[in-house]
């Protein structure tokens, strides 16, 4: 039988690698994207421990010369692609918005959010065929919380991957296939290493907020990674066959406290 065909943007590290390690023991055939080539050998190894192909690029996701030409290597190399998830992100630079400069934006805004239009550019005329399914990693940040003083670049970023993810969907759907967003909160991930700066001036513009058990409502601390990979999983699956144009809060309920 046929193998399903994934491919993962920022797949060697957090969320991406955990959901390249449950959608490999789930019997798929991988390729995993991302700009960290020592990570990239690291998970590639990791996944050699199941029965599946996986290959790996390492790749600028913000470039359309190479996400175009990885995208089809992997369909020459597979024959079909059937899933996207399009992960790849960084924090950026956090700072008043007075003290960003424009070289600040488009490096957070090309990672997030303009790879996201790649991979889904030039993934669809492969969907069309398999009538497969693309999923974003948004955030809480930018859709329901807008207390991270200081992100704004983050978060439009992450909000506007939450609105081209509907615009996605309804003019996909025709062709079968299905695209949705997870919004994380806090999860256990190393996005805090890509973040740019964290500006000093932010002190002059944080309202502190103090919680007196803990801002957590579910757990004690941020999650792991593998339950937003679960969630991925299942929006793959055929159990989410009439779900699509939807974002999905993976926070704990996070983000209705703040």
């Amino acid at each position: 039988m046929k193998r399903r065909v994934a491919i993962i943007t920022g797949g060697a590290s957090g969320i991406g690698k955990a959901t390249s390690l449950k959608l490999s023991s789930e019997g798929y055939d991988l390729a995993l994207f991302d700009a960290d080539n020592e990570r990239l050998t690291e998970t590639l190894q990791e996944l050699t421990h199941h029965h599946t192909q996986h290959i790996g690029c390492c790749i600028d996701v913000s470039s359309d010369v190479e996400v175009q030409r990885a995208v089809n290597e992997v369909a020459e190399h597979f024959g079909h692609i059937d899933a996207v998830f399009a992960n790849a992100g960084v924090n950026g630079t956090f700072a008043p918005i007075e003290n960003l400069t424009a070289a600040d934006w488009n490096h957070t805004m090309q990672t997030n959010h303009k790879s996201a239009f790649l991979i889904t550019k030039y993934t669809i005329p492969y969907l069309k065929k398999t009538q497969g399914a693309i999923v974003y990693t948004s955030s809480v940040n930018g859709t329901r919380n807008f207390n991270n003083v200081g992100a704004s670049i983050y978060s439009s970023s992450k909000a506007a991957q939450v609105a081209f993810m509907k615009m996605a969907a309804l003019e996909l759907g025709s062709y079968g296939i299905r695209v949705n967003a997870v919004c994380p909160g806090a999860i256990q991930t190393n996005i805090h290493e890509r973040t740019d700066h964290k500006s000093e001036q932010l002190k002059k513009v944080t309202a502190p907020v103090e919680f007196p058990n803990g801002p957590h409502v579910l757990t004690n601390g941020a999650a792991p990674a593998e339950k937003v990979a679960d969630v991925v999983s299942f929006l793959f699956s055929e159990q989410s066959a009439h779900i699509s144009g939807t974002d999905i809060y993976v926070d704990g309920a996070d983000s209705l406290l703040y």
